[in-house]
Order: C-alpha cells, then sequence, then structure tokens
C-alpha cells in the first residue's frame, strides 16, 4: 500500500504511469510463492524450488524480454517480463503445493494467534531486514561521494561477485528441515555437525569461484568496456566479502532458531561497522573504500556469530579445513601463471585450470565420506567426516504425507 501511494519510492526518476504505480502488487506473487516452497522444503522437496527459481523464473523473464522488444510494449518490456516471471514461478510452487497439502477448508483468521506469530518473528524479520540493508548500504554510501561512473562500475562489479552467494542460498531449502527437525528433537550435537558439513560445503565451492574470478577479474570487469576494467580490485575485494560472509550466514541460518534476539543484536552491530569504515574509507578510495566497509563487516559478523552459534550449542560450528587452504594455495600459483595470458586466454582456458586445479585437490583431500554424498546419483546414509556417531545430513526422518 505504500509503494503504490508513494511510488516515486519505486520509480525514483519520474513519470509514473497507471499501472507501473500497480507494479508493488506483484509482492504478494512473490511471498505466495515463498510460502509455499518453504513448505514443500518441509516435505523434503526441493525439486519444486528448483523448477520455480532456477527454470520457470529466469526462461519466462528472458522469453517474455525477448519477445515484448519487438513490440509496441517495448518501453515497459522488462518491467513486464519481471511481472511475468514472478506470476510463473508462483503458479509453479502453488500447483505442487496444492498436491502436497490440498485446499484448506474451515479455516478462519485468528488475529490473536496472528499477534502472537508476527511478535514472535520480529527479530527474525529484523534481522532480514538488517542483511537486506548491508547489502545495499555500500551503493548508497558509494552515490553520495562518488559519481554515477564510479557507481556504474561498482554495481558491475557486485553482480559478478553475487554469483558466490548463489551458491550458500542454493543449500537453505534444505538446511532448514534439517536443523528445525534436530532442534526439536533436542540433538544439538547434530545441528551443530550440520552446520559443519554445510560450512564446509559452501566455503570450499565459494573459495574456488572467487579465485577464478578474482584472478581474472580485469579481464571479466573488461567484457563490459574498457573503463570497467578499472574496477578489478573492487571485484576483489567484493568476491572476499562473499567468502568471509559465507560462515556468518550458515551460522545465522540455526541463530534465527536458538537466538534470534541476540542474532539481530550483533546484525545491526555490523551495519553500525559497515557505515563507520565506509564512511571513512569512501571519500579517499571510492568503491574500494566501499568494499571494505563491507569486508570488514562481514568478517565481524563471520567471527562473531559463529562464537555465539557455537556457545550456544555447547560445540564447535566452523567448517573451514587445512585441505581448502591447500587447494587454494594451488590455485593462487595457477592464477598467477594465468594473469600472464591474454584476457580472451584468461576467460577461457584460464578460468577453467584454476578451478580444475582447485577441483581436483579439494575433492582428493577435503571431500571424504559424508562430503561426497553431495554429488552422489543416489542419496545414501553416509557418518559425517568429523562425527562419525552422527547421522549424515540427508538422514533426516520421514515427514507423514499426511497430518
Amino acid at each position: 500500500m505504500l509503494l503504490i501511494a508513494v511510488p516515486q519510492i519505486v520509480f525514483p526518476n519520474g513519470d509514473v504511469s497507471p499501472s507501473a504505480r500497480l507494479f508493488p502488487l506483484i509482492i504478494l506473487a512473490i511471498v505466495i510463492s515463498d510460502i509455499c516452497l518453504a513448505a514443500l522444503a518441509f516435505r523434503h522437496d526441493i525439486g519444486a524450488t528448483v523448477r520455480a527459481r532456477s527454470l520457470v523464473e529466469p526462461w519466462v523473464l528472458s522469453i517474455a524480454a525477448l519477445a515484448l522488444a519487438f513490440t509496441a510494449l517495448k518501453p515497459g518490456g522488462l518491467g513486464i517480463a519481471y511481472v511475468l516471471s514472478m506470476a510463473a514461478a508462483a503458479l509453479a510452487s502453488v500447483v505442487p503445493a496444492l498436491r502436497a497439502f490440498g485446499l484448506v477448508g474451515g479455516w478462519a483468521p485468528d488475529l490473536a494467534a496472528l499477534r502472537s506469530l508476527v511478535t514472535r518473528n520480529l527479530a527474525l524479520a529484523g534481522a532480514d531486514i538488517t542483511e537486506w540493508g548491508a547489502r545495499r548500504l555500500d551503493i548508497f554510501i558509494l552515490g553520495r561521494f562518488a559519481g554515477p561512473e564510479i557507481v556504474g562500475i561498482y554495481y558491475v562489479a557486485q553482480q559478478i561477485a553475487s554469483l558466490p552467494q548463489r551458491l550458500k542460498s542454493s543449500f537453505d531449502p534444505i538446511l532448514a528441515p534439517v536443523l528445525t527437525t534436530n532442534l526439536a528433537a533436542g540433538n544439538l550435537a547434530k545441528v551443530a555437525a550440520h552446520v559443519r558439513q554445510i560450512s564446509f560445503w559452501v566455503g570450499a565451492a565459494q573459495l574456488g569461484v572467487v579465485l577464478a574470478l578474482g584472478m581474472t577479474g580485469k579481464a571479466g570487469m573488461g567484457l563490459f568496456g574498457p573503463v570497467f576494467a578499472g574496477g578489478a580490485l573492487v571485484l576483489a575485494v567484493l568476491l572476499t566479502v562473499e567468502l568471509l560472509a559465507a560462515q556468518a550466514a550458515v551460522a545465522e541460518s540455526a541463530l534465527i532458531y536458538v537466538a534470534r534476539g541476540r542474532n539481530l543484536m550483533w546484525s545491526l552491530v555490523g551495519v553500525a561497522i559497515q557505515i563507520g569504515v565506509s564512511l571513512v574509507l569512501v571519500p579517499r578510495y571510492g568503491g574500494v573504500g566501499a568494499a571494505a566497509g563491507l569486508a570488514v563487516s562481514a568478517l565481524f559478523l563471520s567471527i562473531v556469530k559463529s562464537r555465539l552459534l557455537a556457545r550456544v550449542l555447547g560445540h564447535p560450528v566452523a567448517g573451514w579445513r587445512l585441505s581448502m587452504l591447500a587447494a587454494g594455495g594451488a590455485a593462487f600459483a595457477t592464477g598467477l601463471l594465468v594473469m600472464r595470458t591474454p584476457e580472451p586466454v584468461q576467460l577461457s582456458i584460464g578460468l577453467v585450470a584454476i578451478l580444475g586445479v582447485y577441483g581436483g585437490i579439494i575433492w582428493r583431500f577435503g571431500f571424504k565420506g559424508a562430503d561426497r554424498l553431495l554429488f552422489a546419483r543416489k542419496l545414501r546414509t553416509v557418518p559425517l567426516l568429523d562425527e562419525p556417531e552422527v547421522p549424515g545430513l540427508l538422514n533426516v526422518p520421514p515427514t507423514p504425507r499426511k497430518i
């Protein structure tokens, strides 16, 4: 209602048409999709999330945008394509949810219950909003001290650096049901073991991608134009941010259930640190300063939230292993050689070489036992590496099909 009443929040450049004013209604489709996919995750149906978010949404967006580019609707084609993709994703989420749960009958809103639900989840919502804001503060502060060209270069680097973040979010659908199942049973050791293993999976995958994209950053940024190549250092720092933030993000997946108030408090402290460091560095270093502010905040939250979760659970939760250091060192050395080659070679053979060296070493010496379950064609029960008596991540008691 607020965004419809004040459309300038969504369209700051003005020229808001009556149809554009209704654009925020797409929020309803996004929320419906989120709720359905979250419910299906607790039935261990992750395929629905993959179909809705990784297949239906991007394909509808691309096809609709391409089709509308050759019609009279071309000026608003991207907005229309986005609305169509979100609506299609919502439909792809609702259909499997109806199959799994059926229609609800005889239900009416219970205001007291809803008020209690909102109150209990205020800290969770606050942490979510804080995380959202932290990921946009850097560009906001940079825009106050730098010109649009610098902000544009930073934005492109930010989009490239978002790739490692996707690796973590791909584990979210299964991580929440696994953690809540064990928390409800009081199995804190299992919760800590799952956090350790997911942290290793995410960190190991991210490190390889970060090294490959970072060491070929100048060539990669140069694809957008010669002036963008100067943002290679910004890209490297932003990639480091994603690597540092991985441990905090996985730890937060458990903290929102066991210490949501303290999790929110530390998230707010992290934002304050980011603002302080950015205000000091951005006027002097521009985009690098904005990225550095985000990096300092990410490192702080990674340490604090991991230690908080370990203290609450009574078990270690850090997922870093020496095998990652060995694989990263070898990949870094390969990257130094790749950087001496022409840019087309860096973006073709070089990227593959860095990822190949890293992947080969981490697979041989890092991924063992339960770790390789992630890549198995057929899921099977395998003990966790560092806690043999704890069942593997995917060994979760089946949820009844009917309640």
